[in-house]
Formats: structure tokens, sequence, C-alpha cells
């Protein structure tokens, strides 16, 4: 692909990336800008095609211009479009293909490319089809893990955060099998660390963490399994000897239902169901999933790219909005 640079650009507080473009990610975007004010609008700077989300305007019946940053920013009302350059191929909506994938794997470069030059602030992500980034032979697991790779990070992590519920996990998309025996503590201990930080960075000034245990009761003392004495125990006990609010590790089945009534600010789940499952069960419409332990800051819809509905006009924005809420919260708190 042909990376589009230019100095002259201005800063933008959001790159939101367009995602699919068979799939519902144009749609909701646009949806959500119709809802902002201009000063917020002009504060931030879509990565995509200018064409799709022309498109997706008319589709959702939203009165939106899109103009180039390379060219005419300086169009007053128009929401500024960083331009891909499109693959070959059809992309035909609603349905997987290579095109596709390569498109929405495009976007996610040339956010990166913009954050790291400066010119953007933090990354928001509408929603990709893992198979069909496999089908362009980009093989990745989603966004966190291309992300990471993008930016030479060695480990991430995924936090999915709402109102009433956020969790943060040691392992996400890996099998149940994999997930145990990633349970360290070095890795409990590098996610407990994420997730202070970002707290931290949304304005929590002595973040409340629990640590969610791995076997059923914490083990009970062995009986069901030694990994939550043998790893998880130890360290919490490292982390509170920083002085951090930690506790754990506390059985699953209980801790979630305290967080949720305003115990903690964050649950550690040890893996990717046990900490999806209550997000979702509380917040399935406004769950924002946040990529942590990267040298970018990226939030995320929660929900895949809807090809069923796809270019009706019919997608939801509520998710994207949430998103975005999320990343301006990060901006006003860290600049």
């Amino acid at each position: 692909m042909s990376a589009i640079h230019s100095h002259a650009v201005p800063a933008y507080s959001l790159a939101i990336t367009m995602g699919d473009p068979a799939g519902i990610g144009p749609e909701i975007i646009c949806r959500s800008l119709a809802g902002l004010t201009a000063s917020e609008r002009a504060a931030i700077l879509l990565v995509g095609d200018r064409d799709t989300f022309a498109r997706a305007a008319q589709v959702t019946d939203v009165d939106l211009s899109f103009c180039a940053v390379e060219r005419d920013a300086e169009v007053a009302g128009c929401v500024a479009v960083a331009q891909i350059e499109m693959p070959s191929g059809d992309i035909p909506p609603g349905e997987i293909s290579a095109a596709a994938g390569e498109a929405a794997f495009r976007c996610i470069e040339r956010a990166v490319e913009l954050v790291q030059d400066g010119r953007a602030g933090v990354i928001v992500t509408a929603p990709l089809n893992k198979a069909a980034l496999h089908a362009a032979e980009r093989y990745y697991d989603g966004h966190t893990g291309m992300l990471a790779s993008l930016t030479g990070a060695p480990s991430s992590f995924m936090l999915l955060a709402s109102e009433q519920l956020s969790t943060i996990h040691v392992s996400t998309h890996v099998s149940l099998r994999d997930a145990i025996d990633r349970v360290t503590v070095e890795r409990v201990t590098a996610t407990v660390a994420a997730g202070y930080d970002h707290l931290r960075r949304l304005g929590i000034e002595a973040p409340r963490i629990a640590v969610a245990g791995l076997n059923p009761h914490c083990g009970e003392g062995g009986i069901f399994g030694d990994e939550d004495d043998r790893v998880i125990a130890p360290a919490v006990m490292q982390l509170q000897k920083r002085g951090w609010e930690v506790q754990g590790p506390i059985s699953a089945d209980t801790v979630f239902y305290r967080a949720s009534r305003g115990e903690f600010d964050l649950v550690v789940a040890q893996y990717h169901d046990q900490g999806h499952i209550p997000v979702k069960l509380i917040a399935f419409d406004t769950t924002v999933n946040v990529s942590l332990g990267l040298p970018i800051q990226r939030t995320s819809v929660d929900h895949g790219t809807a090809f069923d509905i796809a270019w009706q006009g019919r997608a939801d924005a509520t998710n994207m909005r949430a998103a975005i809420d999320h990343a301006w919260r990060l901006v006003r708190n860290h600049g």
C-alpha cells in the first residue's frame, strides 16, 4: 500500500478507523458523528475511504460531508478523512472478502502511523472480521494482537470497561487449556499493573482492584487445584507491597457481583470467558474494549461486523458512542 504522509496535517484528538467496509463500521461511525457537536467532529480524524463513509451517511440518513486531510481539510463543517488506498477486488456488503480484510488492516496500520507521528491521540476502532483478515493473509487474532505487532509491543492486555463493571484479562484468545498455563506470577502482576495505570490515567487516584481466582472457590486449599495458592496469592502480595489496594484471589462466583455493587473499580479475570460473560451480561450495549500495554491508546466497540444487518441502515451506534466517550476521557485526563 502507499501510505500518505503530510506534516501539514493538524493534530486530532481521536483517529477512528473504518473497520471492515462490508460490515456495520461505517454506519455506526456516521451515526455517532451525527450526534456530536461541530467542534467535537473537528477534533476527529477518520481513517478509511471517503466514498465508503459518504455511502454510509446516505444509508443512515445523516447530514455529513467528508474531506481529505491532504487536500481540503480547511473546508468548514466537513469531517476529515485520512484516505487509505483501497485494495482491488469487490467488497460485497455483508460478506467476507479478502479485499475488505485488507482494507481493515490498512486502516489500523495508517492509524498507528498517525499516532506515532503525533498527528492523532487515541485510536477508536470499528469492528473487523477475523475471517476476512485471514483471507487477506493478515494472520492476527484481532485488533489487539495486530496493534501489538504494529507497535512492537512485547505483550498487551484486553480491558472491558463499563460504568457498572470493568474487567481486565490475564489471557484472551487462547484455548482454556492454554489459558491455565498462562496464569503465572509475572503475567498476573503485569495485568494488574496495566489496569492500575489505566485507571490512574482516567483520574482514579487509588484504584481498588480485585483479582479473581482461577479454580472453583479458589481451589479450596488445593482440593480443586493449587494455582490460586501457588501463583495468584503471591502475585497479589507483591502488589500489596507497592501500597496498592489489591485483593485476591477472590472466588469468581462472587467477585463480579461485589464489583458490580461498587466495591472494586476493576476485576482481573484469569481467562477470556471468565471476564467477558459477566461484563456483557450487565452492559452488553455499552461495554468498551480497551487495549492496554501498548505504546498507543486504543478503545473499540465490543461487538462484531454484524454482516446480517450491514448496509441496511439498521445498525445501532450505542456501543460506538461509548467507545468514543471513553476515548474522550483518556484525552481529557491524559492529553
